[in-house]
């Protein structure tokens, strides 16, 4: 029986990787910041790129305050506020000030709170793409969203070659033992807690398998296909994070993790042959059936399953479910809609024994009393099963889950 392990960016973070969404706004608007600050703030300032335009003329501001409080701006919603002093202070006109954003989708992610995380992103753009059905001239306005998308993913990839992938070796790191022990094939010490993650009806099954396993491995026979264990590591991320993990379990001295494999299911950094799968994967939405309707390709431009056909690896990843029984292991993914096809593809496949969560536990309890997201994360897979009853037949309760380990560390390079 072997096992997916669905890798998402929470496990980057998990690393001390700078690989949220926060991190990457903050990187762009920290570059923003740093110009405009090596400006003669006695004069006037400017700053433009590809995104956005921004001139301020202090000459013709006569508020000592304002000026400082401009010199302090160090994030963007210091630089929202400054924004909207000036504007109450009647600064806010063509001669002292003009900002503007020359990419609305840019501007939207910045101004909704609500986004937080990449997955939100991939929403907010899906959104943006069925406000496109109502337009009068739609080619016109999918085409505008579509190029103003790619040049955040272009800043995105920019961001992570950067900032992650150059900055960190991700051949050398500590305290990973803990993780990789999660792999560890020797069910003996606590086999009644490993057949408990499974259902009534595969418990008999499974049970069968661990002592088929245990003869062999205590006989000393060749393992045979049907009892060989491949984990599948299906990698969300654009980073390596995990191919060291993969490698180190696949020591040929040592057989208690199994055949490990690692497929980056969206994309890797400067990878023409698996460049970056951004966009939206939710073909079960009812406004996707009026997208097809449209008839207009450049609305699927930034569907997911298109892109997955770019490639391999998605027939990689069909091939492993369809091969054998196999439990799922969530380590860091939201499971959010934007993935749904994929996810539902392997959720709800009768293959697909269990799915257990790696929760991240807070380090201090949020306003509604949450200690950890392990149930946001169940509400999220829920949503990829048409059948519900199946769906709670196969999610390891939360007694016998646990938290993501935080204590790995990548070196510097």
């Amino acid at each position: 029986m072997n096992r997916l392990v669905i890798i998402g960016n929470g496990f980057d973070l998990a690393h001390g990787l700078p690989t949220s969404y926060g991190h990457f706004i903050d990187w762009y608007w920290e570059k923003v910041f740093k110009k405009l600050h090596s400006q003669n703030t006695n004069d006037s300032i400017y700053y433009e790129d590809n995104l956005l335009r921004f001139d301020l003329n202090l000459f013709g501001i006569y508020s000592l305050s304002i000026v400082n409080s401009f010199k302090a701006i160090n994030s963007y919603t210091a630089f929202e506020k400054f924004l909207v002093t000036i504007q109450e202070n009647n600064y806010y006109n063509d001669e002292n000030h003009s900002f503007t954003y020359y990419n609305s989708f840019f501007q939207i992610i910045n101004n909704r709170k609500s986004v937080q995380n990449w997955v939100d992103i991939e929403n907010e753009y899906y959104k943006l793409l069925r406000d496109c059905l109502k337009e009068n001239n739609s080619n016109h306005q999918v085409k505008k969203l579509h190029e103003e998308f790619e040049q955040v993913k272009s800043l995105l990839e920019k961001y992570l070659h950067e900032n992650v992938a150059n900055l960190y070796d991700f051949e050398r790191h500590t305290e990973y033992q803990n993780t990789i022990d999660i792999f560890n094939l020797n069910y003996r010490k606590q086999r009644k807690k490993y057949l408990a993650e499974f259902g009534d009806k595969d418990y008999a099954f499974v049970n069968d398998w661990i002592d088929e396993y245990k003869k062999i491995e205590r006989t000393g026979l060749k393992t045979s296909d049907n009892y060989k264990v491949r984990n599948l590591f299906l990698n969300f991320n654009y980073t390596p994070t995990v191919d060291n993990y993969a490698l180190i379990m696949n020591d040929p001295d040592s057989n208690i993790y199994g055949e490990n494999e690692v497929i980056q299911i969206h994309g890797k950094l400067n990878d023409k042959d698996n460049p970056i799968n951004f966009g939206f994967g939710d073909e079960m939405d009812d406004d996707y059936k009026t997208i097809e309707k449209k008839d207009d390709n450049e609305y699927l431009r930034n569907i997911k399953s298109f892109l997955y056909l770019q490639n391999s690896n998605y027939k990689k990843m069909l091939s492993f479910i369809e091969t054998e029984e196999f439990q799922v292991y969530i380590m860091g993914h939201s499971c959010g809609l934007s993935d749904r096809i994929l996810l539902n593809k392997i959720f709800e496949h009768n293959n697909c024994l269990s799915i257990k969560v790696f929760y991240h536990q807070f380090t201090k309890p949020k306003a509604d009393g949450r200690t950890d997201n392990y149930t946001d994360i169940v509400q999220n897979i829920s949503r990829h099963f048409n059948k519900k009853e199946m769906m709670r037949e196969k999610i390891v309760n939360k007694s016998l889950c646990e938290p993501l380990s935080q204590n790995v560390r990548f070196e510097s390079k």
